[in-house]
């Protein structure tokens, strides 16, 4: 499916999106080390799945750091060429969803080669315009000033891929519905400008 055919004026939650979070292994550019894809469906935000993979080079320290997967925690995971029709599945005929989503989408892109996804909403430029006011919209911060992580497994901690995936569905889904414009479409999340007299579909 292709963005032309997208009827992209209907209401936002009548699309199905998968609200994506990767961690990378700190090389440049970035080996996929976990991924984590949350559904939204008829504007209900579902379970995660999500995958550690074993990258072909080391992970570094700094990302160690960051994410706390070291080399041994993915030395028996599968490759990611492994699980690609596993990932795929979950993205297919979806709006891409993420935070910052140029980062994502270019690991994702990258690791599943001839990947495109159909549409990709950014929640950070989503939260820049439909929530202004923010001190930061480090996604951190908007879940700590929506209350997003209220009843999260405890098992479960930012800056890994299934925790940074729920909260992404959770602002999305925030956004969307705390909107002034109860009608808000997909094209309002984009940030793109309705059309008077949308062209007719070709086929």
């Amino acid at each position: 499916m292709g963005t032309a055919r997208m009827n992209t004026v209907k209401p936002w939650n009548s699309h199905r999106y998968t609200v994506v979070d990767v961690e990378g292994n700190g090389q440049r550019p970035p080996d996929l080390v976990e991924i984590a894809i949350v559904p939204i469906e008829n504007g209900t935000v579902g379970e995660p799945r999500s995958w550690l993979v074993n990258p072909p080079r080391p992970i570094t320290l700094m990302a160690r750091r960051f994410h706390r997967i070291g080399d041994e925690e993915v030395a028996a995971a599968s490759t990611v060429a492994e699980v690609a029709d596993e990932i795929r599945k979950d993205l297919d005929d979806a709006v891409f969803v993420a935070h910052n989503a140029h980062v994502d989408l270019d690991v994702v892109t990258r690791s599943l080669p001839g990947f495109s996804p159909i549409e990709v909403v950014d929640t950070l430029k989503a939260a820049r315009r439909l929530a202004p006011g923010q001190v930061s919209y480090k996604l951190g911060n908007l879940v700590d000033a929506f209350g997003l992580a209220e009843g999260i497994a405890p098992d479960l901690r930012p800056h890994r891929a299934a925790y940074d995936a729920i909260v992404c569905a959770r602002l999305l889904v925030h956004l969307a519905t705390s909107h002034s414009d109860p009608g808000l479409t997909l094209l309002g999340l984009l940030g793109k400008e309705e059309p008077d007299d949308p062209a007719p579909a070709l086929f």
